[in-house]
């Protein structure tokens, strides 16, 4: 069953009135409602109380809506009438991204990384290299390691465990997660790294033949670019001959592989389990849906969205859908799919054998 937020790990870290709620998404208040009411915290539908906020786009939750004891509830136009009377609706378009604003004012610990060390400074513990550079306000947890020449911008926080190797640039108000390793890498501001992903090691070049495989050298870089996320334990591998770029704004989920030299716009969604081969471009808003893999030396244009499960072996159209294995306009992938399901119905069943 849904539950609140735990008040160990995430208190929250203000109250918010009615009024501000509703100026904050930009909405007028319902008749009736005072403005100078007070939320507290933010909780599914089911077990939201009268303190907290919730919200309402997804029609499986209709009968959660109706029940809901929340104090507030951010709902979309076509379900607005079913908020209880006790209810105060808030009614938008988009629930979810109001929600999700805040939700962060709320909550704000809960946006990044946190630092264990909790203040400003190195903590014990943490190996900085003298000839390292850290502006001011900079926070480096126990065990972490910032090798020389390396530089890194105020606000940061780098996590326990993280190694930051020789001439690593990161940004200002980034977080670093416990375990990251960055090396041959140049990070930009406000980008957030989960524990455990690993960035700018050897990309997986070798030029095969019969007497064994030679390692090719990898000799660019990984740039990644302001306000990216990059999920848990996601590795990026440093350019061969050209650098490894994950653009602006783009978001990348946990257990991720992005190869040598690949391009990736900006404002990308890429979701977990992907494996994105060498060589390969993605343009700006391209999506790929969870366990999607493709080969490299590709070019997915600008917009275009992948089904999950689906294998990626030529180059996609801008502003295109497509899915299946291998991957085709999701048109042609239900018509396969259909047709494939009436010859089965079809087929004589094989006999049953004990």
């Amino acid at each position: 069953m849904p539950v609140m937020a735990d008040p160990v790990f995430f208190s929250p870290d203000t109250t918010l009135s009615l009024g501000a709620i509703a100026e904050a998404v930009g909405v007028s208040l319902p008749s009736g409602a005072d403005p100078e009411t007070i939320f507290s915290g933010a909780a599914p539908l089911e077990s939201a109380g009268p303190d907290d906020i919730a919200y309402m786009d997804n029609a499986r939750y209709g009968d959660a809506l109706s029940g809901t004891r929340a104090g507030l509830c951010l709902v979309s136009p076509r379900f607005a009438a079913r908020v209880p009377s006790t209810t105060v609706a808030l009614v938008l378009r988009d629930p979810y991204r109001a929600y999700a604003g805040i939700l962060a004012r709320l909550h704000p610990d809960a946006m990044r990384p946190a630092s264990l060390f909790g203040s400003t400074g190195i903590a014990p513990g943490a190996h900085v290299h003298p000839q390292a550079r850290l502006e001011d306000g900079v926070r480096v947890d126990p065990g972490a390691v910032i090798g020389p020449d390396a530089e890194i911008g105020s606000g940061t926080v780098i996590g326990p465990g993280a190694v930051l190797g020789p001439n690593v640039r990161v940004g200002r108000d980034c977080a670093i997660g416990a375990g990251v390793t960055l090396i041959h890498t140049l990070v930009g501001n406000r980008v957030i790294v989960h524990p455990g992903a690993r960035i700018g090691q050897d990309g997986f070049g070798f030029a095969m033949g019969p007497g064994g495989h030679l390692k090719v050298p990898q000799i660019g870089r990984v740039i990644v670019q302001d306000d990216v996320e990059i999920g848990a334990n996601t590795t990026i591998d440093r350019g061969a001959s050209r650098d490894t770029v994950i653009g602006e704004g783009t978001k990348i989920d946990n257990l991720v592989q992005i190869a040598h030299n690949v391009v990736i716009g900006r404002h990308c969604v890429i979701v977990s389990g992907v494996g994105i081969s060498g060589s390969t471009t993605l343009e700006d808003y391209v999506v790929l849906g969870g366990q999607v893999g493709v080969v490299g030396h590709l070019r997915i244009g600008m917009g275009a969205q992948i089904a999950g499960s689906s294998n990626v072996n030529r180059d996609v159209p801008p502003g295109s859908r497509w899915g299946g294995t291998p991957a085709k306009p999701v048109r042609a992938w239900f018509r396969e799919l259909t047709t494939l399901a009436r010859l089965a119905e079809r087929a004589p069943a094989e006999d049953s054998k004990d």
